[in-house]
């Protein structure tokens, strides 16, 4: 008995040497009233000058809030919307936000609508970006990415570029509009992928400084199945290349792979399409690939696919149970990417969080029962890919949550995964760490840090208390630090992180 508490003992003290306080500095705003109960957040971003902008949903209209560096609001507009408008994306450079709303006001007709909101004139406007019609009640954006991705800005902020589905009842197909952000003057309009069997799924935008559009997505070879009888994948990815004088594409050779979903990186003037792979289905991950674009030539200059690192089965399955997945090579499944940051000397990180849903009877007594929708935002998986897609090494988090519920950065070459979880972090007997919440247990902020060759470290930066309960999911990370909001009804705070 006594030796067993040694252990534990033993445990408990090196897990409070691996959960220590966060290294970030930590600053809440003073608490203010808003006039309109609302935590639906759209949008939220900072300037270079400090100034923070975050715009809100509510029953019929907009909100839309200005603060300045120490977060007091200096600005603040409510803008009413049509029944049938919805957001659809957003765009942000420098001191101005973009954001995009789709009207329906007809069954077949669709009005593009851009709310600017501009921090330093504190002004808003709201203009008519195009009105076009559609077929069968189509939608103009119907992207199964979990992200807006048909929306791009360039990275000197001239071009920002719109990718639409044009579904027609003999023909697919899809356009891009170009325009200059400044004025939202037209610059062309190209109709791409037009074709009367074969279906393109839209996957990722990019424009360059040229205003050269690069769209990114699965263009399904029989029907819209994602595999064949065989079991091959019955899709090729295709990067379209579509400028004002011409359209090209290329397309991607796979093999044995099964890819959901590829995302495009700016890496050192070159395109990177960088994902998950699996050799089962889409909804499995063996692990990363990446392709790089010679976009000259149009064409894949090269393709790395590598496997998941023996790491991330510890992390999520422990000592002895990792040894074997890792052999086996079993793998993950239900992960849906969420970030792809890179850091200053242009490493990328891709993080995906594990989603998937469940029913469960309610049972109500005397009266019966209910089935009842489970939503389980669990584990999160981490891989850093090099400048050149070699994977460096990966990682993942142990946790179940039941919303969303974290965020994520790249500052001084450490990656930052801030959540909420349970107050009192569990360090199972097999070395894994777990991140939730007990039924009765109270709650902590926590910043978990990784070092730029993957060492952890779990950093507590608060215990939440009533309304010091901060939403990490809906924060954001531009000059140089993290702000978020708390998830009052309408006393709020700020907490910044930098």
């Amino acid at each position: 008995m006594k030796k067993q508490f040694l252990v534990c003992l033993l445990i408990s003290n090196l897990f409070m040497h691996a959960q220590s306080n966060s290294q970030l500095r930590v600053t809440e705003s003073a608490s203010y009233t808003d006039d309109v109960k609302s935590i639906d957040i759209l949008s939220i971003h900072t300037s270079k000058s400090g100034e923070t902008t975050i715009i809100r949903s509510g029953k019929k209209e907009f909100l839309f809030d200005i603060f300045d560096s120490k977060l007091n609001k200096t600005f603040s507009k409510i803008a009413a919307i049509q029944n049938d408008e919805k957001y659809v994306g957003d765009l942000f450079y420098d001191d101005q936000v973009k954001l995009f709303t789709v009207d329906s006001p007809e069954k077949n007709e669709r009005i593009l609508y851009c709310h600017t909101l501009n921090l330093l004139t504190k002004s808003y406007t709201k203009t008519t970006i195009f009105k076009t019609t559609v077929e069968k009640n189509q939608s103009l954006f119907s992207t199964k990415n979990k992200h807006k991705t048909s929306f791009a800005l360039s990275p000197n902020g001239n071009y920002f570029a719109i990718a639409t589905d044009n579904i027609l009842k003999n023909k697919n197909s899809y356009t891009i509009r170009v325009y200059e952000s400044k004025n939202e003057n037209l610059v062309f309009t190209k109709s791409y992928q037009e074709d009367e069997e074969k279906t393109f799924e839209h996957n990722d935008l990019y424009v360059n400084n040229e205003a050269v559009v690069y769209s990114l997505g699965k263009l399904y070879i029989n029907g819209s199945a994602d595999k064949k009888a065989q079991g091959d994948a019955n899709y090729q990815f295709v990067l379209n290349k579509i400028s004002k004088d011409k359209t090209s594409f290329v397309l991607l050779d796979l093999e044995k792979e099964h890819i959901k979903s590829l995302s495009i990186s700016n890496i050192k003037n070159e395109l990177h399409l960088i994902g998950f792979y699996s050799e089962l289905n889409i909804n499995r991950i063996k692990g990363g690939c990446d392709f790089i674009i010679d976009t000259e030539n149009l064409s894949v200059k090269s393709k790395k696919i590598q496997n998941l690192p023996k790491q991330v089965y510890e992390d999520l399955y422990g000592d002895r149970t990792s040894e074997r997945r890792a052999e086996k090579q079993k793998e993950l499944r239900n992960f849906e990417i969420d970030y792809m940051l890179k850091d200053k000397d242009e490493n990328t990180y891709l993080i995906a969080e594990e989603f998937y849903i469940t029913q469960m009877y309610v049972n109500s007594g005397a009266y019966g029962g209910y089935m009842q929708t489970v939503y389980h935002y669990d584990d999160i998986l981490i891989l850093k890919f090099s400048p050149t897609g070699e994977l460096l090494w990966g990682r993942s988090i142990f946790k179940r949550a039941n919303t969303p519920s974290y965020n994520a950065f790249v500052k001084d070459q450490s990656l930052h995964i801030i959540l909420n979880s349970g107050k009192n972090l569990t360090e199972k007997e097999d070395g894994r760490t777990k991140l939730s919440k007990s039924l009765l247990e109270s709650t902590s902020l926590y910043d978990v840090e990784y070092t730029k060759t993957g060492e952890v470290t779990y950093n507590k930066i608060q215990d939440n208390k009533e309304n010091e309960f901060y939403l990490p999911f809906y924060g954001t990370y531009e000059a140089n630090k993290f702000i978020m909001m708390n998830d009052g009804r309408r006393k709020k705070t700020f907490m910044t992180l930098e």
